[in-house]
């Protein structure tokens, strides 16, 4: 009887240990081409379940599995945008792999993620403290007459006339206007208006967790922080003296003359006469070195290379 039962014993622990077993008809090698064939198709969310599946049902060594693990997180980064995922997967080489020479550069990919997951945070963030704000919180910060209502939210004459002064600020000074009539300013609350109906409309659908709404708030934001840069750099280095001009018109008069139809020129403008034009191009050249310049030191001081050999 105890031999039978030892038998038995041993049949259940076989069938165990065969279903634990991994039932794997390809090699591991094809079956990592295959996953690399499926992201080189861009067939991403395919290509990130057979690296799974690579990871899952063969005996990969550390280094390797790291990388893997890294590179479906660059798939989510990079591809897919989805940087919830991006960073698990980050976080994974990180703990998971500390002896890997990817930890650095997961490190920075971890970075990267919660920068942009951020912005769906600070969204919300701002949508409640707008939801906070009472009326005569709103009063008082931009007092006047109620001219409109989005719901519960009074919109002010004082707040109507923030929104004409910002737009006319945003445009270049030929086109901004000496005085501002009444169709003129039913137009900026009339756009107003749509931009906040339809930014509403958004939110409810939860458009702010977006993948793609959070990665265009994070470009738009380091082209703001960019040109802000640019714009307070070139403002302390360009300057121009009327000596300046002067030099910049003697060395460039062929630039600055009257052409008639053909082509032809009939006539050399003076230093007066060219002296907006001249200022104008001395300027955007000066700029451009400046410019110029600015990338130069960047590049240098954070060590970037281009091998433009290897751009075909």
């Amino acid at each position: 009887m105890k031999l039978r039962f030892f038998i038995l014993f041993l049949f259940i622990l076989t069938l165990f240990f065969c279903s634990k077993t991994k039932n794997v008809s390809v090699s591991g090698e094809k079956q990592r081409e295959f996953a690399n064939a499926l992201f080189n198709r861009e067939l991403y969310t395919q290509a990130i379940e057979e690296y799974k599946n690579y990871l899952e049902n063969y005996d990969v060594p550390k280094n390797v599995r790291a990388s893997i693990n890294y590179e479906i997180g660059n798939i989510y980064f990079e591809r897919i945008n989805d940087y919830e995922n991006a960073m698990a997967y980050f976080l994974k080489v990180k703990y998971l792999y500390p002896e890997s020479k990817l930890v650095n550069e997961a490190n920075k990919k971890i970075i990267a993620c919660l920068e942009r997951l951020d912005k769906s945070v600070d969204a919300q963030q701002a949508l409640k403290e707008s939801a906070m704000l009472d009326q005569s919180q709103i009063e008082k910060q931009y007092p006047g007459e109620v001219i409109a209502e989005i719901g519960d939210r009074k919109i002010t004459s004082g707040y109507l006339k923030y929104l004409i002064n910002k737009e006319q600020k945003s445009l270049p000074p030929e086109y901004r206007k000496k005085s501002i009539k009444r169709n003129d300013k039913l137009d900026v609350l009339k756009r107003y208006l749509m931009v906040e109906l339809l930014y509403n409309s958004a939110l409810r659908k939860g458009l702010d967790k977006d993948k793609e709404i959070i990665e265009a708030v994070f470009q738009a934001k380091k082209s703001l922080m960019a040109n802000k840069l640019v714009n307070e750099e070139l403002k302390n280095k360009v300057k121009i003296t009327d000596e300046d001009l002067k030099l910049y018109y003697k060395a460039n008069k062929d630039k600055f003359v009257e052409k008639d139809k053909k082509g032809k020129v009939k006539k050399q403008k003076s230093f007066e006469e060219a002296k907006e034009e001249v200022y104008n191009m001395l300027k955007a050249e000066k700029e451009r070195k400046a410019m110029d310049d600015l990338l130069q030191r960047l590049m240098q001081a954070q060590n970037v290379k281009i091998y433009e050999d290897k751009i075909k």
